[in-house]
């Protein structure tokens, strides 16, 4: 049974209280006309703190589908299909976080069987709600795009729970490239060095290249994207939240004090950004969904459809398939 609420405040739980889906917690609990009903974590220890921290109740999961009308569910990717579907069952609306589930047809049916029940379902792509990609997104639509360019670098953590580097890293831009440029791409190919922890790709959409790099062993932290063109270049920092905006580059000779020298100029704008938390938007943008019983920002489809272009470019970072090219469907 569909349990979307009307005029009262939405109960909200958490389905999963590491580092993510504590941050969910937290969120929820200082947006207004949200309860934080409650959290639940398989470690119970870790329930208990969270929920101290966020003055609410650590419950057993079960009894989160009795309190809750919306849940974010923020449990390791194999158990996604079971976890989500039971909420589903449940009628309780889900903001799963990405990937939707650790197989394409474990995403499909769970696609399949939140349109049946008429429920919410979100899968959580973060970058979307980005305000510096937010602003690019706007700017696009009146530019002949010729190809994008993402880095998500950093150092290795210290956590061993990590997907692979694309699936844990690339997939963001993965979203966000197919977010611009609307559909699958037409051809892929890629290759990785270090175990795959250091991986390109390269994703073709009719006249335009997308060129993709995550890794996990670059001793910096980067998160750009940039745009190229014919009219401009764009450049975003994701962790500035900051957008540049390079026209009429030229080069010239020019003389200075008798000497002949060279220069390259170009005029560089800086739009404005209206920042905030990428996750406070994603919440809002999700509640806002199930009050208005409107499709999420990010759907199932969009996240299975990450998630197929994930899994091709795992398997050409395979040792059984390095360096092959396939097509994309």
């Amino acid at each position: 049974m569909n349990r979307t609420p009307s005029a009262r405040p939405i109960s909200a739980g958490v389905i999963g209280v590491g580092s993510m889906g504590e941050n969910h917690a937290r969120v929820y609990g200082e947006l207004r006309s949200v309860d934080l009903a409650c959290v639940s974590d398989d470690d119970d220890e870790v329930a208990q703190r969270v929920a101290r921290e966020y003055d609410t109740d650590a419950v057993a999961f079960d009894t989160v589908l009795e309190r809750c009308d919306v849940v974010t569910v923020a449990v390791p990717t194999s158990v996604h299909y079971d976890v989500v579907s039971k909420c589903l069952d449940a009628g309780v609306h889900v903001l799963v976080e990405k990937p939707i589930a650790e197989t394409v047809e474990e995403g499909r049916a769970l696609a399949e069987q939140a349109a049946d029940a008429g429920l919410v379902l979100q899968v959580g792509h973060i970058e979307r709600f980005n305000p510096a990609v937010q602003t690019v997104t706007e700017l696009i639509d009146d530019l002949e795009v010729i190809s994008l360019e993402a880095e998500r670098l950093g150092p290795p953590l210290e956590r061993t729970s990590l997907g692979n580097v694309v699936s844990d890293l690339m997939v963001h831009d993965i979203d966000i490239v197919r977010a611009i440029l609307g559909g699958q791409p037409d051809a892929m190919t890629a290759m990785g060095t270090d175990d795959g922890q250091y991986t390109t790709a390269t994703l073709q959409y009719d006249d335009v290249v997308a060129s993709l790099t995550a890794s996990r062993v670059t001793q910096k932290k980067v998160r750009r994207l940039t745009v190229t063109a014919r009219e401009c270049l764009l450049e975003v920092d994701y962790l500035q939240q900051s957008v540049l905006i390079h026209r009429n580059s030229y080069p010239e000779y020019v003389v200075d004090d008798g000497k002949r020298r060279y220069r390259h100029e170009s005029v560089i704008e800086r739009p404005r950004v209206d920042n905030g938390e990428p996750l406070r938007h994603e919440l809002e943008a999700f509640l806002e969904a199930v009050r208005t019983d409107s499709e999420p920002v990010v759907t199932a489809e969009d996240g299975i459809a990450a998630l197929e272009t994930v899994q091709t470019i795992s398997a050409l970072v395979d040792e059984e398939t390095p360096k092959r090219e396939v097509q994309a469907r």
